[in-house]
């Protein structure tokens, strides 16, 4: 993991969660071993170094989806028609995303 990609991916979850007016306490980026990312109702957000590797619009995918559920805890349809009005057609970077995985499990399950 290079300290620029890192910085780079931080930079990137400030800027979506100034647009999205969600307050970040905490933010870190470690290996995790069954999902690209987490948060927790206090602010905290880790995602997984591996997420460095791929590209951008995969990043702003799992970024989103995380800062999303601080104001909407599932994935309902407030959810998909935020990530709709964020992101556009989110399920193609969601697909992609699980063809990168290996042995993560997806952000949210197939219905």
């Amino acid at each position: 993991m290079t300290t620029n990609a890192k910085a780079a991916f931080k930079d990137r979850v400030r800027d979506w969660a100034q647009k999205l007016d969600v307050q970040v306490v905490w933010l870190g980026m470690r290996p995790m071993r069954h999902k690209w990312a987490s948060c927790s109702t206090n602010g905290h957000l880790n995602f997984s170094v591996d997420l460095l590797s791929l590209d951008q619009a995969l990043w702003d995918y799992v970024i989103v989806h995380e800062l999303l559920h601080f104001s909407v805890p599932n994935h309902g349809r407030l959810w998909k028609s935020l990530m709709r009005a964020h992101l556009g057609e989110w399920e193609q970077a969601e697909e992609q995303l699980r063809r990168h995985a290996g042995s993560l499990q997806p952000l949210h399950p197939t219905p």
